[in-house]
């Protein structure tokens, strides 16, 4: 119920304020699968951490570009999302260009922490440098195509790199 009281409460007023918001509305996405994650092991360890921080860092960029492609629609409806604030789209190249930078080292925790193995290593780089790719192209153009094509990379980066987790961790890969 508390992130979805922040959800309701604290992200969805706050878009009107300022474009903080966004670090809260992150925070209550990323924060029920680490609770699934403490639930079934009874414990909050670096693996809950891990995945928490992954799911943080990819939203970021994710929003970024589904921002920048609707900034008219937030303008019009009083939303002070960051692409709204920078409508050159300097800031808002340069925040997704960082968070995808930063989501890359996080995304081999896994198998640096024994939690994965190199298949998932290998999986995880080469999505993490994909999606990366995605984030300085929109930073070089800013263009709806670019920012689309980081949506699309976005939406295809999430589930996986869980599947190649999933699959790593069942020894259905090695």
């Amino acid at each position: 119920l508390g992130t979805l009281g922040g959800y309701v409460f604290l992200y969805t007023p706050l878009k009107r304020v300022t474009p903080l918001a966004t670090l809260v509305g992150v925070v209550t996405g990323a924060t029920p699968p680490m609770m699934g994650w403490t639930g079934a092991r009874n414990e909050i360890g670096i693996g809950a951490w891990v995945l928490f921080t992954l799911l943080f860092l990819w939203q970021l960029p994710h929003v970024l570009a589904v921002s920048w492609l609707y900034r008219a629609d937030y303008e019009r409806a009083g939303m002070k999302m960051l692409a709204v604030l920078d409508p050159g789209g300097a800031r808002v190249a340069r925040q997704a260009v960082l968070w995808a930078a930063a989501l890359l080292p996080v995304s081999l925790m896994p198998s640096a922490l024994g939690l994965a193995g190199g298949v998932y290593a290998i999986g995880a780089l080469a999505l993490g440098v994909g999606f990366l790719g995605a984030s300085i192209a929109f930073a070089f153009t800013r263009s709806p195509e670019a920012a689309r094509r980081l949506l699309h990379v976005s939406l295809l980066y999430l589930p996986a790199v869980l599947a190649v987790l999933v699959l790593d961790r069942t020894g259905v890969v090695r």
